[in-house]
This record gives structure tokens, C-alpha cells and sequence, in this order.
């Protein structure tokens, strides 16, 4: 229904309502009928299906296989074994999503707000959830609009419709009818949304939609239809997962023709090929990656990002675009004074706070004067908040940084008559009489000022102050005070005309023919200035290769004045919502590798940018507080919302909330992210080397008549220990000095590239190697019959990848650093300490089917570790990279 170009009669009509309001009976019908005024929640996954998904990753899945397999064969030692592996690894998955799920929930409380309706003729106070079509809702400055709503009565009614719009700009509302019903949300200016704000002024709305049937209920539905993707490192690890599946399964199969071919028992060879499955898998990799990824989040937490789904700490740290809402995000929210130009020219306030021009000065008592705003302020401390009208607000914030208290000059210049500010005239009269001297004017002395649309009021100017007083104004004021507003406009700036009128008495009538003769006094130039912080926080994120992008609904010259503040571009391309529409998928997809700020889009157009970007293969990141963010939050590869500013519909389509609602706070998550990225990498590559090592001994020992190199159980301790362990140790390694001074990982790209390959592939065939040579010679002088063999085998794999883990720590330490890495140091003690316990701890090593070594043999299988050890170390320093 088109609301907007409906009379106020004609919806009462449509509604079946009155001004008094709706009966008792009625609106309890329509409550019965409509449904509570509530946004329907998507529904969060429920504790058992977070676990099932836990059991659903490819290399579990290899994992149960085996464990099937096991029991068939009658194997049960090995099957349980297999099964508590996987049932550990999930659990440890479930706890930390469950974790997360609980933490966003706790976020999302908030308490219900109250309303105040009008029914059968008197204004009650009910909780907005029971607000029903046809209701009459009274409003006043400070209110939430609580739905969707015609307007009834405005008296200055303004409505801050940031969240929903990205207007920063309070938005003036009426109640005449609009004749097209083709004007965006943004132009309704006789509607009100639910999830805005009263700013100023009071009025009254009929309640024309509620819950899920409003405006901000249409965005909430439409995030719910949008799939989230899989992050860059799901797929990888997909991918890899599948790929070791496959090599498993080719492996074990020429494992068990072979056997059979060389006439070994089915059941030895069944036993080989599970002990294939159980080597190749890093059983480890699932709980390593997640715990990782649980102390970055808990890391980030700590500074101020909380993370409700784990994977987006790894998709942060391959972010390639930070699309970003303006306003609230990159900007404070809030209307700044920066100048105040008078004839002779511009002062930037900052940087005149103790000036005594007297321009200057009339100028901030003239815009604090005129001004319906007032001060809160705490006892002490600076006024830095106010009641009203954010641009005015802002010019009492101004004044009193600059010494003038707004209390006092108002008690100064009591206010004797006004003409309210209306959206025809553009502008307010405020009519004053001075109790006493002051910069200027005198005791008992009556003055006038207004303040408003600049354009407006020069014709009503006949004078300008200058500062030897006043001055009749000509044609080339008049076109040196144009020319500034340009200028000032051009910048992105709100600029508005403040002038004055010296009377000799009380005027006995002030109306709109009173403002004529006014004298000049100066424009203010207002803008929503940027955070402090976020300058530098483009320009790390531009070296470390990631492209900031602004995509607002504000104004194209506001838009492009803060983008070039901020060095977002040398020269920002700006694309507005209007010419988006006009181009093809194709187009867009093209010209989003050039466009730094968009300006005037709507949600729609947020989706189709985002989806541009992933066309390209890029990593987008979209931040933002208001619900108009909410849907491309969602289908980004990682939303980002804000804790305080942000709505419940932002944080819900987010992947990570900022609590402090810094942009600052995205870099520290991206750095984090990319810290996090490469401790997996790192442990993926130091899994895979080892079981390549693992899966080269069961390989290769029937060659030396050694039919079953190691045990399912034992390969299932070095592979807790090591990949377990040794994995969790390399992932809490500390960030690289150069972390944020490279180019972000290829979103394409694989986990292992071609060296990584190389790598993985001679450690292991070194590890292997190794193992294999203490394995054969203990096995031939003992001819098979003891099985010390197999106990060399698995201590010299155990000392080896030990080394391993150490040889390839990060590169900006030292491999033996503790301060750098405490947990590390501790994780090599424990793993040593546990390795030497399985070996020589009486019933333990009989249960993994080991047996005592001697002090010599101890050693002899250590010494694969040093020398592991020492090959990878001589490499890296010889070819300078991180392996």
C-alpha cells in the first residue's frame, strides 16, 4: 500500500480509524489478527545439528570409515581407539561454535521499549510489541519509532533515518499527501520507518505496518533468504580433505594387491590399508584449525571484535575489499562545526578556539542563540552532548569549545519571540533583548538572529558586518558569499546563513515579514567529520594490498569530501544508486575494479556491488551499524557490524561485531586474521610432511619383509601427539614483523603452493627415511622376532617431527625463543615427557604394543629429530623463505 500518497483522511479510511485513536475491543482483534509488532528471528541451529556438522568434514569421514572397517574385522581395540579420536576432535568443534552462538544471543537482549498510543481518546503508555495497525502513536524528540507510520501532526518533526537510509541528515517530516508513489524511503517525507529516530520536534503517526509487513521486516526477510558461502579456508581444507581421501584410498588398495600378490593374509592386508587411512589423515587438522581459530577470537575479544562464527577470523585475514557504510562507520555520527566564514573570510574553529575576532565571535553567539537545542551536560566536564537537532547541536558544542557557555548566554539574551524553522522559508528567527554588555551589544538592546538556508536569506540581506561595523552590501558580497558556499558545499559540507537585525524596541508582531534588512554575519560549514583513527587504518589496510570502499545512501559530494579526507583515493570515482541501475551485470562487475565510493544506494544495490566484487574474486568484507547494511552483512564473504551503534538485524547478518564500533578495530582483526592463516598453513604443511613420512614407512616396509611397519593405535598416538600437540603449539605462534606489508593470500589460490609441495615432500621422504633405516637395522639383527624394531620406528618418527615443529616455527623468532611463544615451550616439554611415557611406562607401552628401549637405542631413535632439525633450519636460512 502506498501510504504516502494517501490524505490523512483517506488512510484513517483505509485503516478504520479515528484520531481518538482505536478502541480497547479493536486493537486486541488486531493484535489477534497481525501478530505481534516483533521481527521474526531466523532460527539458530540447535545444539545437536552444530554437533552432527562437526561429523560431517571430509577427513572425519575417512576416520569413521576406518573405524567401520575396524569393527568388521573385528578389531576393537583399534575402532574404539578411532572412535574416541573423532569423538574428541568433534566435541572440541561444538563447544566453540556453542561458545559463539551463546555470545551473540547474550548480545541481542535488549529490553522491550514502551510506546504511547492514543485509544478511545486518551494516551496510554503499552509495550511497542503490542502496537497494531490504526493505532495513533504520539511522538516527541528521543523517541524509537516503534513501526511503520503515516504522519498525522508534525511541529518541526525531524527523524534521523541513518539506520535505514544512510542519510546522516535528520529529515524534516509533514503531512501532505505526495503525488508520486514511485519516491524513495528516503523522500517520504510524511512517513516514518520503524527503526528510527526522533531528533527533534513532536507529532503524532497512525500506525500503518508492523513487525515483519514494515520496511526494516522486508530487509530482516531478506537477509534471511541470502546463503552464506564457505570461507577460503573451508574450501581449502574441502578440497585437501578430499584430495588425502582419494590418495588413502589409491594407497591402501596398491598396499593390499601388493600384500596379496606377495601372499600375505587378507586380514594383515585389511589391517595395512586401515593403518594407510589412519597415517594419511591429520586427525588433528579439524580440532588444531578450530582452537586456533577459538584464541584468535578470544584475542580479538580482548580487542574489542567478537567473533560469532569462527572460520571469519581466517576470512579476515584474506580480505581483499573493506566495503564500508559511511556514515557511523567511517564517520563519528555525529555534526561537527569546521567553519565559520565571515566577509573577510574562513576561520577553522579548531584552530581558533581562544580567538577574539569579532566576527568570529558574533558569529558562534548568533548560531548558539538561534538554536532550539540544549545542553547535557555532567557536572565538570565539557559539553559534548545535547538534546535536538544534531546541526544545531553541534554549533553549541562549537561555542562552548571556543569559551562561550551556552547556559549563560542564553541567560545573557533571553529569548523574547521566534518564528520556528519550517522546510518552505528554510529558516528560524529568534528574537532576544541583552540584560547586560556584552561583545558588542549593549544592556536593554534588542536583537534578532536567524539562521538557515543560505541561498534564502541573501536576498533579505541589506547589510554585511564588517569589523569596523556594519556595512550596505553590494553585488560583489554578494557573490563572495555565493562563491564561499560553493566552495564550503563542494567539501560535503551542510553550510548554513547566520545574520542579525539590531532593533530599537520589542517589535509587537514577528512574522515571516520580519525578516527583511537583515545584516550578514557569516556562514557555518558543517559536516559529520570522520573517526580520527580511520585515516590510518585505510592507509595500513592500502600497504598490506586491501581496497577501502564507501558505500553510503548520503549525498555524492558528501560522499567523495569524506572519501578524499581519508585518502580512500587519490581521485574517488564515485557511482551513484541511479546510474548502478542503468548498467548491466556485466558492466558492474567491470567497473567496481575503479569505483572507491558509491553514493545514494539502496540495500539492493549493496547486494549487487558485493556480488560484483565475488565475481571478481575478490574477498569483500562489508561493515556497517544500520539495518540497510544488514543484507549484504550477510552475503558478504565476512560482515562486520557495530556493538554500540549497530542494530540487532546488523549483528545478526554478521560474521563479527565490533564492540567499540572502531574502524581501527577491522585492521587489528585483519592482522590477527592473517596470523591465524598462516599458523594453519604452517601446521598443515608440518601434518602433511609427517604423514607422508608415516604413510612412506607402511609403504615401503613389506620391501624389507616388515608386513606391518606400525599399528592403527600407534599411528593414532603420533598423530595426537604430533599433529595434536606440536599442531596446537604452531598455531598460537606469534605474527610475522612483515604480516601486514604483504599483498593478501590469492582468494583462488590453494593452501599449498608448488615450494609448499616441494617442502612437505622432501621432509617427509627425509622423516621417513630415517624412521625406515632404524626400523630395518633393528629388525634384521633381531630377525623380526623382537619387536623392538617397531618401537624405534615409532620413537624415531616421534623425535622427528618434534624437530620438525621446531625447524619450521615462525621466522621472525628464533626456533628455541620461549618468551616469543610460552605455550610452545610447553607443548615441546609435554610432548617429550608423553612420548617417553608411552615407551617406558609399564602396561602403557604394552597397550600401544611397545617396548622398553635401552639408553643407546633411546638415543639412536632421537637422533632423527636433530637431524630432521638441523636439515630444515640450513634450508630456510639458505633459501631465505618460511617453510
Amino acid at each position: 500500500m502506498s501510504w504516502h500518497i494517501k490524505t490523512i483522511s483517506e488512510v484513517f479510511k483505509e485503516l478504520k480509524s479515528e484520531e481518538s485513536g482505536l478502541s480497547v475491543a479493536s486493537a486486541q482483534e488486531r493484535l489477534q489478527e497481525h501478530g505481534k509488532n516483533l521481527l521474526e528471528a531466523k532460527e539458530g541451529r540447535s545444539p545437536v545439528k552444530m554437533l552432527l556438522e562437526q561429523f560431517a568434514q571430509t577427513m572425519i569421514l575417512i576416520l569413521v570409515g576406518a573405524c567401520v572397517l575396524s569393527l568388521f574385522m573385528g578389531k576393537y581395540l583399534e575402532a574404539s581407539s578411532i572412535f574416541l579420536i573423532v569423538v574428541l576432535f568433534a566435541i572440541l568443534g561444538f563447544v566453540q561454535e556453542y561458545r559463539a552462538e551463546k555470545a551473540i544471543a547474550a548480545l541481542r537482549k535488549m529490553a522491550i521499549p514502551s510506546v504511547r498510543v492514543r485509544r478511545e481518546g486518551n494516551i496510554i503508555e503499552i509495550p511497542a510489541e503490542e502496537l497494531v495497525p490504526g493505532d495513533v502513536v504520539v511522538l516527541e524528540a528521543g523517541n524509537a519509532i516503534p513501526a511503520d507510520m503515516r504522519i498525522l501532526e508534525s511541529a518541526s518533526l525531524k527523524v534521523q533515518e541513518a539506520a535505514l537510509t544512510g542519510e546522516s541528515e535528520p529529515v524534516e517530516k509533514s503531512t501532505e499527501a505526495l503525488k508520486s508513489a514511485e519516491v524513495p524511503l528516503g523522500d517520504r517525507v510524511n512517513m516514518a520507518y520503524s527503526g528510527t529516530v526522533v531528533t527533534y520536534g513532536r507529532g503524532s503517526g497512525l500506525v500503518t505496518a508492523t513487525g515483519m509487513k514494515t520496511e526494516l521486516g522486508k530487509i530482516a526477510g531478506l537477509i534471511q533468504q541470502v546463503q552464506a558461502s564457505m570461507t577460503p579456508l573451508q574450501r581449502k581444507l574441502d578440497h585437501l580433505g578430499k584430495a588425502l581421501a582419494i590418495a588413502g584410498v589409491l594407497i591402501a588398495i596398491v598396499i593390499m594387491v601388493l600384500g596379496l600378490l606377495r601372499g600375505e593374509e587378507l586380514v594383515d592386508m585389511i589391517l595395512a590399508a586401515i593403518s594407510i587411512a589412519v597415517a594419511i589423515v591429520p586427525e588433528g587438522l579439524p580440532a588444531v584449525v578450530t582452537i586456533t581459530l577459538a584464541i584468535g577470537a578470544q584475542r580479538m575479544l580482548r580487542k574489542n571484535a567478537l567473533i560469532r562464527k569462527l572460520p571469519a577470523v581466517e576470512t579476515l585475514g584474506s580480505v581483499t575489499y573493506i566495503c564500508s557504510d559511511k556514515t557511523g562507520t567511517l564517520t563519528e555520527n555525529r555534526m561537527k562545526l569546521v567553519y565559520l566564514e565571515s566577509i573577510k573570510g574562513n576561520l577553522e574553529v579548531d584552530s581558533n578556539l581562544n580567538s577574539e575576532d569579532n566576527l568570529f565571535r558574533t558569529g558562534l553567539i548568533a548560531s548558539m542563540l538561534c538554536n532550539d537545542s540544549m545542553p547535557k551536560r555532567s557536572p565538570g566536564q565539557p559539553l559534548t552532548e545535547f538534546l535536538g537537532d544534531p546541526t544545531e547541536g553541534c554549533l553549541l558544542v562549537a561555542g562552548e569549545k571556543c569559551g562561550i557557555n551556552a547556559d549563560d548566554i542564553r541567560g545573557i539574551f533571553p529569548r523574547i519571540a521566534e518564528i520556528p524553522f519550517d522546510s518552505v522559508r528554510k529558516r528560524m528567527t529568534t528574537v532576544h533583548k541583552a540584560s547586560r554588555d556584552y561583545q558588542g551589544f549593549k544592556c536593554g538592546e534588542v536583537v534578532s538572529f536567524t539562521k538557515g538556508s543560505i541561498d534564502g536569506m541573501i536576498p533579505l540581506c541589506s547589510s554585511v558586518l564588517l569589523d569596523s561595523g556594519v556595512a550596505p552590501i553590494d553585488n560583489e558580497n554578494i557573490e563572495k558569499i555565493r562563491k564561499a558556499a560553493e566552495a564550503l558545499a563542494s567539501k560535503g559540507m551542510r553550510v548554513l546563513g547566520i545574520t542579525m537585525k539590531k532593533l530599537d524596541a520589542v517589535p509587537e508582531k514577528v512574522d515571516e515579514s520580519f525578516e527583511n534588512g537583515l545584516c550578514f554575519v557569516g556562514l557555518a560549514a558543517m559536516i559529520d567529520p570522520p573517526r580520527e583513527s580511520v585515516k590510518g587504518s585505510i592507509a595500513i589496510a592500502r600497504e598490506a594490498g586491501i581496497h577501502t570502499v564507501m558505500i553510503t545512501g548520503d549525498h555524492p559530494l558528501t560522499a567523495s569530501a569524506i572519501a578524499a579526507s581519508l585518502n580512500m583515493a587519490k581521485h574517488p570515482e564515485v557511482l551513484t544508486g541511479e546510474h548502478l541501475n542503468k548498467m548491466s551485470p556485466d558492466e558492474l562487475v567491470e567497473k567496481v575494479r575503479s569505483v572507491s565510493v558509491y553514493a545514494r544506494v539502496s540495500p539492493e544495490d549493496k547486494l549487487k556491488i558485493i556480488d560484483a566484487l565475488q565475481k571478481n574474486g575478490e574477498i569483500a568484507a562489508m561493515t556497517g551499524d544500520g539495518v540497510n547494511d544488514a543484507p549484504a552483512l550477510k552475503k558478504a564473504n565476512i560482515g562486520v557490524a557495530m556493538g554500540i551503534t549497530g542494530t540487532d538485524v546488523a549483528k545478526e547478518a554478521s560474521g563479527m561485531v565490533l564492540l567499540d564500533d572502531n574502524f581501527s578495530t577491522i585492521v587489528a582483526a585483519v592482522k590477527e586474521g592473517r596470523v591465524i592463516f598462516e599458523n594453519i598453513v604452517r601446521f598443515v604443511r608440518f601434518s602433511i610432511g609427517g604423514n607422508i613420512a608415516k604413510v612412506l614407512v607402511v609403504l615401503l616396509a613389506p620391501l624389507f619383509d616388515i608386513s606391518i611397519a606400525l599399528k592403527p593405535l600407534q599411528l593414532l598416538w603420533l598423530n595426537l601427539l604430533t599433529d595434536g600437540f606440536l599442531g596446537l603449539g604452531l598455531g598460537t605462534e606469534p605474527a610475522e614483523a612483515d604480516v601486514m606489508k604483504r599483498a593478501p593470500r590469492k582468494p583462488d589460490g590453494q593452501i599449498f603452493e608448488l615450494k609448499d609441495v616441494f617442502q612437505v615432500t622432501w621432509v617427509g621422504l627425509l622423516i621417513g627415511s630415517l624412521a625406515l633405516i632404524n626400523g630395518v637395522c633393528y629388525f634384521k639383527n633381531s630377525m623380526g622376532l623382537d619387536m623392538i624394531w617397531q618401537t624405534m620406528i615409532f620413537s624415531s618418527i616421534g623425535f622427528a617431527q618434534l624437530g620438525q615443529a621446531l625447524a619450521v616455527r615462525s621466522s621472525s623468532y628464533s626456533a628455541f625463543s620461549i618468551a616469543s611463544n610460552p605455550a610452545m615451550a610447553f607443548i615441546v616439554l609435554l610432548t617429550i615427557v608423553m612420548q617417553v611415557g608411552v615407551i617406558y611406562i609399564p602396561g602403557v607401552n604394552s597397550f600401544f604394543g611397545l617396548v622398553p628401549l635401552s639408553l643407546t637405542d633411546f638415543l639412536v631413535s632421537a637422533a632423527p629429530g636433530l637431524l630432521v632439525f638441523g636439515c630444515i633450519r640450513a634450508v630456510k636460512l639458505f633459501c631465505n623463505s618460511r617453510v
